[in-house]
């Protein structure tokens, strides 16, 4: 089957690999979409994501796709079932997943991670893993679950109360899943600081409030202006050192700042404690989607949560590379692949 391999930082290869095996419990998946994370970047540049990768292995965890073949132990899904997955498995016996963290489980397994994943015409998954698309949902709206399941975790986090006003850094496919989830979780006024036009467009249809340039704009002064004098919370999702520093900059008393873009493993940030002290500001962080996929499908098949408007392009494998390791193609939005 056609697959994208990493061997390695800045190596990433097409080629065929065989078809996977399909365990007693494991659904094998025909793959119609996946979509080009922030992770598989990062991974791509020989960092890491949210877990270790051992070359070679197939990338790609926020797929969809139909159910070709079934363990001899699965009994709730058959082939022609239209599918996408959750991509981190938990063990369920350690002692992090007893206490209720599976997300920190001692021995998670990660497709498109630790195990060969979607960017291939097939996949073999645990069938704890797979979820049934809605009617309503395409395949290229199913590929998107993962990072919304991703995003609810990070907004679950930020305890949004209705009239708050807030602030989302970066307008990609995340920071415009925030936009849509804050304002869903009853917040007054959303604004959204990005750079490039063509994305603030879009995050004004999406339901932000109040769009601006924070590279040729005043950002204080014109937050003010629109009668945000009181940011109640900041989601950072742009994953770069200086616009995490500007959120902690931009937050009011007692907010809530979220870092959810995620930053190379080395880097680091300024920090003024006094500011934190005086403001009495509360630091998070988010870490991938536990218990919130279900929850994602459901939005997303209801209409509430558009996933689609930031896709820039749907291409094949062998444009994979390019995407990876070219930031202005990125730039332009959401990819997906299929295979």
């Amino acid at each position: 089957m056609k697959s994208a391999v990493f061997y390695g930082k800045h190596d990433l290869r097409v080629e065929d690999r065989p078809m996977p095996e399909v365990g007693p419990e494991d659904v094998l998946i025909e793959v119609k979409v996946c979509g080009v994370c922030g992770t598989d970047v990062h991974i791509y540049e020989g960092d890491k994501g949210a877990a270790d990768v051992t070359p070679p292995t197939i990338l790609g965890h926020e797929f969809s796709g139909v159910v070709a073949k079934t363990g001899e132990k699965v009994s709730g899904f058959r082939p022609g079932d239209r599918v996408c997955i959750d991509p981190n498995c938990y063990c369920g016996a350690c002692d992090p997943c007893r206490k209720g963290l599976a997300h920190y489980c001692e021995h998670m397994i990660g497709y498109g991670t630790t195990v060969d994943g979607g960017f291939a015409q097939y996949c073999a998954v645990n069938q704890r893993q797979v979820y049934r698309l809605g009617a309503n949902t395409t395949f290229e709206q199913g590929a998107m679950t993962e990072p919304a399941a991703c995003c609810l975790h990070g907004i679950d986090l930020c305890n949004i109360q209705p009239g708050h006003q807030v602030v989302v850094i970066g307008g990609g496919m995340i920071g415009l899943l925030m936009v849509q989830l804050a304002k869903l979780a009853g917040a007054a006024r959303v604004a959204l600081l990005e750079p490039v036009e063509s994305k603030r467009e879009v995050g004004k249809k999406l339901g932000a409030d109040v769009c601006l340039d924070p590279l040729h704009e005043d950002v204080p002064k014109q937050l003010r202006k629109s009668g945000m004098d009181w940011i109640n919370t900041v989601i950072e999702c742009a994953g770069r050192p200086e616009t995490m520093e500007q959120a902690i900059e931009i937050a009011g008393n007692k907010a809530v700042v979220m870092m959810f873009g995620l930053t190379k493993p080395d880097q680091t940030i300024s920090v003024k404690p006094f500011q934190i002290f005086q403001k009495e500001l509360e630091l998070k962080a988010s870490y991938i989607n536990p218990y919130t996929q279900k929850r994602a499908l459901d939005l997303i098949d209801s209409g509430r949560l558009d996933v689609t408007s930031m896709i820039a392009e749907i291409c094949g494998l062998d444009k994979l590379e390019a995407i990876l390791s070219t930031p202005a193609l990125r730039a332009k939005g959401k990819y997906l692949i299929k295979p």
